[in-house]
């Protein structure tokens, strides 16, 4: 019998939500290539094009600007590739934020001498005194998260679109975390390229989309051979997962309205209790605290802790942590977001991250108190309390 286990890593990855398997399961049957002219070709690309609906309608988009990938990689790199133009001029320089997905942080096509790294502030948002002057020049890309996947923390994406479209410029939003969590449209928030992904959300891993606005440019296909996707991105695409994906974005966004609010309860519960340590003494930080956030995200630390360390001995007690992102092939690494929003190396390292999600419960928000009180007389330095100066 396996152990009694409490899932808190739902920013890593979700479980495939019942309609999406039920989908997927479905679309499996249907043998048709959706490149096929005949019955069987049609019916797999209706399955596709049902999906691509669905997708667009829930950010505000045209099933036409959606671009199926493998995932919210390929997506961003696909984003970041060669082809995007700006008033009629080739954009060739990027600004990406310092708190974004690896992904982006890598630059994707663009030379590493025309990338420059937008600071954040303490809180973890955008510093948009700083991007003003990195704006001045020839239009620029600008890549930024809508949501932060460690602290959970929301940028003025609205603003910055303002201060890029003024510039010239055109402005990238990876919103994966964003996705069924927080209401938004690529319109209002004057989007030019949106990142997404299924696994977010309940859908199957290894699916995504790029979805661009309506008279973007570019970008070149990153992968070319058929046709596929108006020429976007070649290859037969996966239907089943397609569909897969498709059916967790309207179960999540049905859901939204009554999931978050339970959710967000969930998690200021656990955050006073991981403040709280079986002394009674108040201990730690969370970051972000003090600024709008995703209703499911609570990133922990607290001064002398490793974070690595927390992790096991959560996994230890039956209960699934992260330190940050999973895109590290499973290395435990301080994190680049706490360094980028200028914290002492003591706290960067003890960054411990818990993410929620429809299937939790008060009894999983107990036992991780309980586990917290259990470890944190063992874990903490005798004499840790709270220091104003973090």
């Amino acid at each position: 019998m396996m152990p009694e286990r409490t899932y808190l890593d739902w920013n890593a990855t979700t479980p495939l939500r019942r309609e999406a398997r039920e989908a997927m399961a479905a679309a499996w049957d249907v043998v048709g290539n959706p490149s096929s002219i005949h019955a069987e070709g049609r019916r797999a690309r209706g399955l596709m094009e049902n999906a691509r609906a669905t997708l667009a309608a829930a950010v505000g988009a045209e099933p036409r600007n959606v671009i199926f990938t493998s995932g919210g990689t390929e997506a961003n790199a696909l984003a970041l590739s060669n082809g995007l133009q700006s008033n009629k001029q080739i954009i060739d320089r990027l600004i990406v934020s310092a708190i974004e997905h690896p992904s982006v942080q890598s630059g994707g096509q663009f030379a590493p001498d025309r990338i420059a790294r937008l600071p954040v502030q303490r809180s973890g948002v955008l510093d948009l005194d700083a991007l003003r002057p990195m704006l001045a020049g020839p239009p620029a890309l600008v890549s930024v998260m809508l949501a932060n996947n460690e602290t959970g923390a929301i940028q003025p994406v609205a603003e910055v679109a303002r201060l890029v479209h003024e510039a010239g410029g055109l402005l990238h939003v990876d919103a994966v975390q964003a996705l069924g969590k927080i209401n938004f449209n690529i319109k209002d928030l004057n989007i030019d390229l949106l990142s997404l992904s299924a696994h977010k959300i309940g859908g199957p891993k290894g699916t995504g989309a790029l979805v661009l606005a309506e008279n973007v440019i570019g970008p070149h296909a990153l992968i070319r051979g058929g046709g596929q996707e108006r020429g976007r991105r070649a290859g037969t695409e996966n239907v089943a997962a397609i569909a897969g994906f498709g059916a967790a974005v309207k179960a999540a966004v049905a859901a939204r309205a009554s999931d978050m609010p339970r959710i967000e309860s969930l998690r200021n519960r656990l955050e006073q209790g991981l403040r709280q340590t079986q002394g009674g003494s108040q201990v730690g930080v969370i970051f972000s605290h003090d600024v709008a956030r995703l209703p499911n995200t609570t990133l922990f630390g607290v001064p002398g802790l490793k974070a690595e360390t927390a992790v096991v001995r959560f996994d230890l007690e039956g209960i699934a942590v992260s330190s940050g992102s999973a895109c590290s092939s499973g290395k435990v690494q301080p994190s680049h977001v706490l360094q980028a929003m200028g914290y002492v190396p003591e706290l960067v390292k003890s960054g411990i991250r818990f993410s929620l999600g429809w299937e939790t419960t008060d009894a999983d928000i107990d036992r991780a108190i309980k586990a917290w009180r259990k470890l944190s007389g063992a874990l903490l330095r005798k004499d840790e309390t709270v220091l104003e100066r973090f």
